[in-house]
This record gives C-alpha cells, structure tokens and sequence, in this order.
C-alpha cells in the first residue's frame, strides 16, 4: 500500500520539473512568410522559372556588357564580305552591307531590351496608377476612366501605332533619341489600358477586404489607405502583367522597326537588322534566322517567366 505523503511528494516534484521544462523551453511558434517570399520559395522549385531567368539573365548581360560576348565592331562594314555564310571568323555571317550579324545580335539586344523596359515601366505607372484610383474612389472616376480606356481598346494597336510615328517621327530633323521615344511612348500609349484595368480590378477586391474599412474607420486617409494597404495587396497581378508585355513590347518594336516606323540604322537593334534581312532572305537566309532567333527565345524567356511567376503568386494554381 503506496504512503499518501510519498505519493504526494512524487507528484509535487514532477510538477516542478514541468514547471521548469516549460519556463527553460525556447518558443516554437515562426514568423509567417509573406506572399512574396512564399511565392519566391515556390519559384525556385519550378524549372520553367529556373530556365527563363537564365536566359533572361544572359540576355541582359549582353545588353549591359555586350563587350564581353564580342570584340568586332557592330558598326564595320566591308562589301567584300557581303552575305558571307557563318564560319569561324564570323558565327553568324555577314549581312548584305559587310556587317558581322554575330556582333551586330549581341549589341542589337541593348535597344530592344530599352525599349521592352522603358515602355512596359511607363504602362505599369500610368495604367496602375489611373487602375488604382479608378477602384478606390469609383463613381463619376471610375465610370469615366473606364470609358477612356474603352476608346483606346478599340484602337487596333499597329495602326494606332502608324498615325503617331508617321505624323510625329517622319521628318528629316527627327533624331535616333527621339525616335526611340517615340517608339517607346507610342507603345505605352496604346497598351496602359490593359494594366489599368488589371489594376481596377484587383483594387476593387481590396477595397472591399475589412483590413482597408478598419483603416478607413480609424480616420486613415485616401492616400495613405491606397499606399499602405491597397497598393501591396493589388499590384501581384500588375506584376505579373508585366512581365508578360514585357516580351511582347520587345516584339512590337521590332514589328514597327521593320515596318519603317520604329528604329532605323544606324541603330543597331533585333527588328533593324530583320528589316535589312527582307531583301536577301532567299539568297542569304542566315541574315535573318540569328536576330530572329534571339527576338524569339527573349520573347518566349519572358512570357515563360510570367506563366512561373503568376503560378507562384495565385494559391489557386499551386
């Protein structure tokens, strides 16, 4: 028969070890992760995001540092080598003019990854912002907004295209600079109602979660309730938006460059040198596969890179 002191005592002491256990014990609870760094670890995890970033990545070191790919002028020409098929003086060839295509794809890369960058940073800005306010404050502004960008939509984009660079970039005093604005600014124009409504509709959602009506409540203004709550919670969608139109502005500009409308030599981009190739693509037709092959592997690289990362960033999708 157990002693009820003994008993007593034994219990007595293991509830000071407990005691003690659980005031020595380190805390175990984590800081959650954001929906950025959620969606980070889920990309590195793809392949498709590994091997468009890779080639993303080597395509703006050649638009950065494009000595490090080729010691040739891209500016040389000599007519004794014209339309020379690819060899070991030069892996591409040469073009119609004596140029050497090989250096001429690697410095080519700078202009239409300006262009793809510049315009696809203007949309996001202007079709974002005028998509944030438009589902913020809605009313009279979202109804006119909405109407604005219906007009654009309904312009077809090539020849909305046309009509500004030949009204504004056709004369003869117009400089490469400017051109290049044009092009760039044409190209905006035209695309920021797509990031507005993009934008619209992901601020509307917001608008409506109870963390932006105990902002409002607590007298936080509209300003501050857009920039501090609605902003980080909408613009996934923008992002990933863009990195899509990305691609697809790269391709713009060369579409314009070969229509006559956008870049011209002595400018070296993808879409110049595919404009200079339509002549001779039946007797040189290496003057046009190697620019046409890198526009399309950068295209595809971020269209690729959009798919990764609009997966990583919806819940619904992993």
């Amino acid at each position: 028969m157990t002693d009820p002191s003994t008993a007593a005592s034994g219990s007595s002491v293991e509830a000071d070890q407990f005691v003690t256990g659980a005031e020595n014990a380190k805390p175990t609870t984590t800081k959650p992760r954001s929906l950025a760094s959620d969606a980070w670890r889920d990309l590195r995890r793809r392949p498709l995001f590994i091997v468009s970033a890779a080639l993303i990545l080597l395509v703006l070191l050649m638009a950065a540092f494009p000595f490090l790919f080729t010691q040739a002028d891209p500016n040389y020409a000599e007519l004794s080598r014209s339309r020379g098929t690819p060899s070991a003086q030069a892996w591409f060839g040469y073009d119609n003019q004596g140029y050497d295509i090989y250096a001429r794809t690697i410095y080519g890369a700078r202009a239409s990854i300006i262009v793809g960058l510049v315009a696809t940073a203007l949309t996001v800005l202007i079709g974002g912002t005028l998509g944030l306010l438009a589902g913020y404050y809605g009313g009279w502004l979202d109804g006119l907004m909405s109407r604005i960008a219906d007009i654009f939509f309904g312009l077809p984009f090539v020849l909305g295209a046309i009509v500004i660079l030949s009204s504004f970039g056709s004369t003869g005093t117009t400089s490469q600079t400017q051109i290049l604005f044009l092009v760039i600014l044409s190209i905006s124009l035209l695309s920021w109602p797509t990031a507005m409504r993009i934008m619209r509709s992901a601020a509307i959602t917001a608008r409506q979660q109870d963390y932006v009506k105990a902002a409002r409540a607590l007298g936080a203004s509209g300003p501050r309730i857009i920039l501090r709550h609605m902003l980080p919670n909408a613009v996934a969608p923008v992002l990933v938006y863009a990195t899509i139109a990305l691609g697809a502005f790269i391709g713009a500009e060369a579409t314009l460059s070969f229509l006559g409308l956008g870049l011209r030599a002595p400018v070296v981009s993808w879409g110049v040198m595919i404009a200079d190739s339509r002549d001779i693509i039946r007797v040189a037709p290496h003057t046009l596969l190697f620019p046409a092959a890198f526009l399309t592997a950068t295209v595809l690289a971020f269209v690729m890179l959009g798919d990764a990362v609009r997966e990583a960033l919806d819940p619904k999708m992993r």
